[in-house]
């Protein structure tokens, strides 16, 4: 399956992203379409469309300062929104907007991060991030992008994340081939 990835860059591909979640049952507001590509101009968000032939087949976006505190306070971009359709799952969509992403985050960070849902439709994400090298963060349970306490009575929808960060220099170090690492030469000596 050959996957093109091209960045938000276009009222036109504003509109076919649009009409693409229309159809997927993914509902956003018009304002979110024209912020996300407001902000791809501006540069403080990357949004990269997955086609296969000339179908939309997924979308995600790297958001340079994240809303959640612990990210922007220690300048984690943020991996955000990633959707693969239904019927183009489990063919290396989402590995491939990971891997743009990653290397889009590695020309200017160390480290990059993502939230994800605890419930079951994130299954194959959750084990997608953790063979990626994604740990968690350590903050616990978020809710709304604020701590989930111990004996707090929380909502298990998509606002309830667990916030997971990878170490972009350790790809220098290791190279991660089916969850198997492989110690790689560090420099030549």
């Amino acid at each position: 399956m050959n996957i093109l990835v091209k960045p938000l860059d276009s009222e036109e591909l504003k509109v076919i992203w649009m009409q693409a979640f229309r159809k997927h049952g993914l509902h956003r507001e018009v304002a979110y379409y024209d912020q996300c590509l407001h902000e791809n101009v501006l540069g403080t968000r990357v949004t990269l469309l997955a086609f296969v032939e000339e179908t939309l087949v997924g979308c995600g976006h790297l958001k340079v300062e994240s809303e959640y505190a612990y990210f922007r306070d220690r300048r984690i971009p943020e991996i955000n929104d990633l959707n693969v359709f239904p019927d183009y799952r489990r063919s290396g969509i989402g590995t491939k907007l990971l891997e743009q992403f990653e290397a889009l985050a590695s020309e200017d960070f160390h480290r990059i991060g993502l939230g994800v849902g605890l419930y079951k439709d994130y299954g194959a994400a959750q084990r997608i991030y953790c063979r990626r090298g994604y740990v968690p963060d350590g903050n616990g349970l978020m809710s709304g992008n604020r701590e989930a306490a111990a004996g707090e009575m929380v909502r298990v929808d998509d606002d309830l994340l667990l916030y997971l960060v990878k170490d972009l220099r350790l790809d220098s170090f290791y190279n991660l081939h089916a969850g198997k690492a492989e110690i790689q030469p560090f420099l030549n000596h």
